[in-house]
């Protein structure tokens, strides 16, 4: 049998729990796949007192002191899972330095400043496993990597948030509110207390960035992606998407366009008959398309103790097996910026939901600002008042227009003093 896989874990919350459980309960099932063990040697702590109920290897020692681990040369790998960004980013940065592996989940460390630790692992032949960091237990790291090297990949879509996903479901499914539909997300321990990277589209932004530069070998800055969330999405949406036949799903999406990329996430309509249109609940799904491989769709679990325990474990298998391939899938060392679509460039289908008064012309003026921007509309419903004071829901589905056309309609008829509230405006995918 070869040597064993020495690792050293920094953080003990819920994955790297899981990630202790896993590797105590598949330890014979690893060990006959790799003819190896893999063996934690240290969990980096800030109190060691707080978890000495903790079920943990008889080898197993925690520590509060960094340099324990990154000292160590028995430790072959350092996994980073204790999240934040300048923390981490020094501890990896010391792990590499000192000849390392690392494995990590931390798509926001990678996503808004990893490039540097990227070119570092390149430059020191190490690897740099993140296949935890992007929707959980599906393997899209290694997929798009390993399994699609040979493409050339057209596009990503993917619904990459299983909070978002949980909340717009329930609204769906059970007719609930968006403060409802979050509260039982927090309550089920889907939600954080603090949900804003969730529910505004950031923690999408950040997988969506990295799985660009695996799909292109392009980095494309995190700040100049556009984002938006969900949380301006209200019940009457859910029930007009419905009746025209689709679903709201947050989406982070990247696709090449007239020889630039295209990216962006945001709340969409898609088509009820499209697959991921029918992923519920907290799980994740991710569909690519190739030149070569066509259509493929991935689906599972996006979050949770083991499904990112088992994300983490595909990356430690590897590099106990001597899998050294390149961090980004390309072997160029010094990434190119990507060449970028302009946001207000990008074409296609619009959904506008309008809150106005019930009264003669308002119809017109909006139609008139869409024409005026040459925006073609390809439906229009428009609800009959309650009483005289009660604002009426106009909704509007176009045909292909380019955001910035989108943009000039919306700000012109904000100017036009016929809106109740702000407007929802989504991209339609069929």
């Amino acid at each position: 049998m070869s040597k064993k896989l020495t690792i050293a874990i920094a953080g003990l919350g819920t994955v790297a729990g899981g990630l202790v459980q896993a590797l105590q309960e598949n330890a014979q099932w690893i060990t006959q796949r790799l003819g190896r063990e893999i063996s934690i040697k240290y969990i980096l702590v800030r109190n060691p007192d707080k978890y000495g109920s903790v079920k943990l290897p008889v080898e197993t020692k925690l520590t509060t002191n960094p340099d324990t681990l990154i000292g160590d040369p028995e430790v072959d790998v350092f996994v980073e899972l204790i999240g934040g960004i300048e923390y981490p980013r020094t501890l990896i940065t010391q792990a590499l330095n000192n000849g390392k592996h690392v494995v990590t989940a931390n798509k926001a460390l990678l996503a808004e400043t990893g490039t540097e630790l990227f070119d570092l692992a390149n430059s020191k032949g190490l690897t740099l496993g993140y296949e935890a960091s992007v929707c959980g237990a599906i393997p899209i790291i290694q997929v798009l990597r390993d399994s699609l090297a040979g493409n050339q990949l057209l596009s990503i879509a993917g619904i990459m948030n299983g909070t978002s996903n949980y909340i717009l479901s329930e609204m769906s499914n059970n007719g609930l509110d968006f403060a409802s539909a979050l509260k039982q997300a927090q309550e089920l321990g889907y939600a954080e207390a603090d949900p804003t990277l969730d529910i505004e589209g950031f923690d999408t932004a950040h997988k969506l960035n990295l799985l660009i530069r695996l799909a292109w070998g392009v980095h494309y800055p995190y700040a100049k992606l556009p984002v938006a969330g969900v949380s301006k999405i209200e019940s009457i949406d859910i029930h007009f998407a419905k009746e025209l036949g689709y679903r709201i799903k947050l989406l982070g999406q990247a696709r090449i366009q007239d020889g630039k990329l295209e990216a962006e996430v945001a709340p969409a309509l898609v088509r009820n008959t499209m697959l991921i249109a029918s992923v519920e609940g907290a799980f994740n799904a991710v569909h690519v398309q190739g030149n070569a491989s066509g259509s493929l769709f991935f689906h599972g679990k996006g979050a949770g103790a083991l499904p990112t325990a088992s994300a983490v474990l595909s990356d430690l298998v590897n590099i106990a097996r001597g899998t050294n391939a390149s961090n980004m899938g390309f072997v160029e060392d010094n990434i190119q910026k990507a060449e970028i679509l302009p946001n207000e460039e990008a074409k296609g289908r619009h959904y506008f939901r309008f809150m106005v008064s019930d009264k003669p012309g308002v119809l017109r003026d909006v139609a008139a600002a869409m024409a005026d921007n040459n925006i073609s509309v390809a439906q229009a419903i428009q609800k009959s008042a309650t009483n005289d004071d009660s604002a009426v829901p106009l909704v509007f589905m176009t045909h292909e227009a380019t955001v910035g056309d989108v943009k000039r309609a919306l700000t012109q008829i904000k100017k036009a003093g016929i809106l109740h509230s702000e407007p929802l405006h989504c991209r339609i995918i069929e």
